[in-house]
């Protein structure tokens, strides 16, 4: 198998950190920078002692400097960085003809308008953020494969959006009235300290955050919108909850009349029928976030209450696997021509 020289850049948070556990055991990877100013010149397998003995793991941080980073042979570099911090990385990287994979939020966005009001500053490089594909593989796999820039889904927009969107594409729901409740671990706030963060604010605990307006609405609205061709505007509440890692959300939809489960199934199962790691649960069964933990899986149950004419969608995933570092590896192999499950066969 042919090695793709790979980057990450911001090696040493919570998704750089999966990044490189998936990497480094991609056998159509050759890890050849990893960088981190606060790590820098120390071995991987120094800062994160899971990789002693790993096949790989003696490359050394270094700093995240652009013309260090090309200067590696890089072909590819995973953008694990803060939003606003990632665009200035990028846009150095793909002219000097590095292809991009940028995990923060900086290129998720079609509007530079709707990035401002969502981020509270204007967009750094319209024109690359325009030129970006958004990385779900399993919708925009074509346009993956030919891109050099991807910008890879937030975590939470990936568990909402792969329910969702194949129904409205087929038009079996209505546009309107659509409310998701999640829940995240705690990794999905990064790798930082931070007082809210600490074991005894987090455990034994269960709080909504960012409401009325979470960031990620904005993708979310985005992707939901081209769906279903005409403009989606839905009701998001997140919630922490006190587990290392992983999502669960639950969405209620509003079905068209004369709509049922049958339909429903139906549609779920022609667009996910080739999809590897969509896990379908079926009728009446809840995903359950300890099955999909340190996984790229996402499972989805789905119910009809007929009571109130919704559609009940649960899904589950695992926050920095599925919603970060898997996802990108999967969009990854997409563009270099590998199999979509080479190194990602995590159970």
């Amino acid at each position: 198998m042919n090695q793709v020289k790979v980057a990450v850049v911001g090696a040493s948070g919570y998704t750089g950190q999966e990044l490189l556990r998936i990497l480094l055991n991609h056998r159509g990877v050759n890890l050849v920078c990893a960088t981190s100013r606060q790590y820098a010149n120390q071995y991987l397998w120094e800062v994160f002692s899971r990789f002693r003995h790993v096949p790989g793991a003696d490359l050394k941080f270094t700093d995240s400097d652009v013309d260090a980073i090309v200067s590696t042979g890089a072909e590819i570099a995973f953008l694990a960085l803060p939003h606003g911090v990632a665009a200035a990385y990028a846009r150095g990287l793909v002219d000097k003809g590095v292809k991009v994979i940028d995990l923060s939020a900086d290129f998720r966005l079609n509007s530079a308008e709707v990035y401002e009001e969502f981020y509270g500053a204007a967009h750094p490089d319209v024109d690359l953020m325009q030129e970006a594909v958004y990385g779900l593989p399993e919708w925009r796999a074509d346009e993956i494969a030919k891109s050099r820039i991807v910008a890879s889904p937030g975590c939470y927009p990936t568990s909402i959006l792969l329910p969702l969107i194949p129904l409205l594409k087929a038009g079996l729901l209505e546009s309107s009235g659509i409310v998701v409740c999640s829940g995240s671990g705690v990794s999905g706030a990064g790798r930082k300290a931070d007082i809210s963060l600490l074991f005894c604010e987090c455990n034994e605990s269960f709080r909504a955050y960012s409401v009325p307006k979470h960031r990620h609405l904005s993708e979310i609205e985005q992707e939901l919108s081209l769906a279903a061709d005409e403009t989606v505007v839905i009701s998001f509440v997140p919630h922490l909850i006190p587990v290392n890692t992983g999502i669960c959300s639950t969405t209620h939809a509003k079905v068209k009349p004369g709509v049922g489960i049958e339909q429903i199934t139906e549609a779920l199962e022609k667009a996910y029928a080739d999809a590897p790691f969509v896990r379908l649960m079926g009728v009446n069964k809840s995903a359950d976030t300890k099955n999909v933990t340190r996984t790229n899986f996402v499972d989805i149950g789905w119910a009809y209450d007929a009571r109130t004419g919704n559609v009940i969608l649960m899904s589950a995933e695992d926050n920095v696997v599925k919603g970060a570092g898997g996802q990108a590896v999967q969009a990854f192999n997409v563009m270099f021509g590998f199999d979509q499950t080479e190194g990602l066969w995590l159970i």
